[in-house]
């Protein structure tokens, strides 16, 4: 007897690759989330630079709350969130109930145009949009003051109307997508109904639909709104020239003043987190009560198509403009101005004058010694693609063993896990770089100015977007194979690697091709982060805007924007081939 309880005490001190499987994500997520997180909290409430002794003190958040363009900055931030979020809103909610309420036609085609803005960076819409409105060289203000013989530009790009514009269509695809699923999902009886009881089609739509979708709207709109406050590339681009700062652009000026005023930057990045959790909080508490409002049932349904007679070809011209102004006119002006040996809105007289220069001054494969600019854009592209494949493949191999973790086992802690690894959706992109800035300038590890830094800065960002893929894809792998190799005498590890990972295919394939995109358009947390020896192509694209040599830039957003497009077509070609489907 004796020697069985010494056996079986000796047992439970055995190594089992299952407990080191859990220790080590939970370790990386914590390092990665709790101690960022932690710091900030910090150099809020202290004095003096990180890596630098100092005391607790109130005075940064004083300086920052006392400072009297608080109030305008308050002002800004909420004027610009809400408006891009009830502008992005109606945007896309129009479309989708075009999309999925009438009989306009090719409407399959638009769907899968409209996936297409999700490739193009912010800061190159930002660009465009820039080239197309601006009162001096926009091209559409060009040929309306032509056109009608108008005194002055109509339309100025550097306000915030003009800001709320811009970062709207940016998003509006979004709303689209999630708008679509959400039409989608709704039994369409009591539409029925209202038609059968002769009401019209804008009654309906006011009276029933949008009701019945109150939680999806109110969730779509908090999140459109915290995408708004945490947006960067507009209030940098638009709103700084035109002096309407927001907090990510303050905080900006905070880092990237002389001497950079750390504490500044992290009282105005605690409230930006602050506002930003209160956000997401709002959004899932609308999640939560959706069910009161739930019109699906057991009974299959088909939506009901609308009729829209002669009025159809109207909602398709709607679609022609809409991609024309997301899409059409964006590329339209960065192609136009990557041809020309100066830019100069699109005219007939320069057509003779168009030209591959600034192509060929850019070829990354060719690059004489002297070529600085290539050279940049080499080193540029290179870093942008080694960390985009890092990235990817470090946050989809980690999150695949947290998504087993939360899905397949009861253990105690699993949702803490689970909450943990999804925070930094909290956290605006700018907020992290702060956070980090504070982590390794404390820590003087070395990686400071280098890809290491941005590369955890990626993995730390995106790990959210991996969680949720990987939680879905897990929840839908029947148990009984995983059973099947336990009963057989496979190992946790061997049965994870043998069994559960090529089950998992599509979903982390798919998952890591989208995380390799958005990693390589990323610009709000690598603005900070970046360095000389450390850059990457949506920094540069940034840095390139005051050099004065606008050709050159157009030409990098289009062999920028044409590379993402190789991506993402390259990621439905392996998607079809893994079983991954629209």
């Amino acid at each position: 007897m004796a020697l069985t309880l010494s056996r079986a005490s000796i047992s439970r001190f055995r190594f089992d690759s299952r407990w080191f499987f859990l220790g080590v994500p939970t370790l990386i997520v914590a390092y990665l989330t709790v101690i960022p997180v932690g710091m900030l909290v910090l150099g809020a409430f202290k004095t003096g630079d990180p890596g630098v002794g100092g005391d607790l003190t109130l005075d940064n958040l004083i300086n920052a709350f006392g400072d009297p363009t608080i109030y305008p900055l308050l002002f800004n931030s909420a004027a610009y969130a809400l408006g891009t979020s009830i502008v992005s809103f109606a945007l896309g909610t129009t479309l989708a109930w075009i999309v999925e309420r009438t009989n306009t036609p090719f409407k399959s085609l638009f769907y899968a145009m409209t996936l297409v803005p999700f490739i193009i960076p912010g800061v190159l819409h930002t660009i465009a949009w820039i080239y197309l409105l601006s009162p001096r060289i926009g091209f559409i203000n060009r040929i309306l003051v032509s056109t009608f013989n108008l005194a002055s530009p109509p339309f100025d790009i550097f306000s915030l109307g003009g800001m709320v514009w811009v970062e709207a269509m940016h998003l509006s695809p979004i709303v689209f997508v999630l708008m679509t699923a959400a039409f989608r999902s709704m039994d369409p009886a009591l539409e029925e109904a209202a038609a059968t009881s002769k009401a019209s089609i804008w009654a309906t739509l006011r009276r029933v639909t949008l009701p019945l979708m109150l939680p999806s709207i109110a969730s779509i709109v908090l999140i459109m709104f915290i995408r708004g406050l945490e947006s960067f590339e507009v209030p940098a681009l638009i709103g700084l020239p035109a002096q309407i700062r927001v907090f990510t652009s303050r905080i900006y000026i905070a880092l990237k003043s002389f001497p950079p005023d750390f504490g500044l930057a992290g009282a105005y990045s605690l409230v930006l987190l602050a506002l930003s959790m209160i956000g997401i909080y709002l959004y899932n508490r609308a999640l939560e009560r959706s069910e009161r409002f739930a019109t699906i049932t057991g009974k299959a349904f088909r939506p009901r198509t609308i009729d829209l007679g002669k009025w159809r070809y109207l909602t398709f011209g709607i679609f022609i403009a809409y991609f024309l102004l997301i899409v059409g006119l964006p590329f339209f002006i960065l192609l136009w101005g990557s041809l020309v040996p100066y830019f100069t809105p699109p005219a007939w007289e320069m057509l003779d004058k168009l030209t591959l220069d600034n192509y060929r001054d850019l070829n990354i494969f060719v690059c004489a010694m002297n070529q600085s600019t290539c050279l940049r854009a080499r080193s540029a592209f290179v870093n942008s693609l080694l960390l985009g494949i890092g990235s990817a493949t470090i946050v989809m191999a980690l999150t695949a063993v947290i998504s087993w973790i939360t899905v397949r086992t009861k253990w105690r802690g699993r949702g803490l896990l689970d909450f943990v690894a999804f925070v930094p959706i909290t956290v605006p992109g700018l907020v992290l770089a702060v956070s980090l800035m504070w982590v390794y300038l404390t820590l003087k590890v070395g990686i400071y100015g280098t890809l290491g830094i941005l590369l955890i800065a990626y993995v730390t960002r995106f790990m959210p977007y991996g969680i949720r893929t990987n939680s879905a894809a897990m929840a839908q792998i029947n148990r009984e194979l995983e059973e099947a190799a336990h009963t057989a005498g496979a190992s946790w590890w061997e049965t994870f690697r043998r069994v559960t990972l090529p089950l998992l295919k599509p979903g982390l394939l798919a998952g890591w091709v989208y995380i390799l995109i958005v990693s390589m358009r990323e610009l709000s947390t690598s603005v900070l982060l970046a360095s000389s020896k450390s850059q990457v192509i949506a920094v540069l694209v940034f840095d390139m805007i005051d050099g004065g040599n606008t050709p050159r830039l157009c030409a990098l957003s289009v062999l920028f924007i044409l590379t993402l497009i190789l991506l993402a077509l390259g990621a439905q070609k392996l998607g079809g081939r893994f079983g991954i489907r629209e």
